[in-house]
């Protein structure tokens, strides 16, 4: 959420002048399954293979974000599942390096959990899906990465497993 309570594509829109200086979006599919009382999330390396992620891209205009961060899911982990239609969380993501054109870029991530069903593995072949505990996906997340981006990801983790938490003891009741 942006400013008063309100999304970030709607403060975009209210805010035209401000829009040229907003950062790209993308979406990213948080896969999890559970395992017993733990949740496990499986991540993708990057392009590059050196950092480990979320499967993320570009939004599609035909298709509704959640959907476009499912398709991520299917093209780069190979996976299906539930997605939820809400995002949890938002989170700031760089790629690119100071050194080499164009630089670092700034991303605003939109995370939708994703409960995996099916692992099919027809996926791009470099990504090398991999389920990682909550811990070890934290610690994973946070190779390579700046301290600020690190962090971004690591909250996504906390974000997923207190949604997760909360979502369970709500379905116990």
């Amino acid at each position: 959420m942006g400013k008063a309570g309100i999304s970030i594509e709607e403060w975009q829109v209210a805010s035209p002048r401000l829009s040229r200086f907003a950062l790209p979006l993308q979406v990213a599919a948080v896969c999890y399954r559970r395992q017993g009382q733990s949740i496990e999330f499986l991540l993708v390396n990057t392009n590059g293979g050196g950092k480990w992620t979320f499967p993320k891209g570009d939004p599609e205009p035909s298709m509704s974000h959640s959907h476009a961060a499912e398709r991520e899911a299917w093209e780069e982990a190979g996976v299906r599942g539930h997605i939820e239609p809400r995002h949890f969380h938002l989170y700031l993501h760089s790629k690119g390096v100071f050194w080499k054109p164009p630089g670092v870029r700034e991303f605003v991530i939109k995370a939708f959990l994703m409960e995996v069903d099916l692992i099919d593995g027809s996926h791009e072949p470099e990504r090398n899906p991999t389920w990682f505990t909550a811990d070890d996906a934290k610690k994973t997340l946070a190779k390579g990465r700046e301290v600020k981006y690190a962090r971004e990801m690591q909250a996504v983790v906390d974000r997923a497993v207190e949604h997760l938490g909360a979502a369970k003891a709500m379905a116990a009741k």
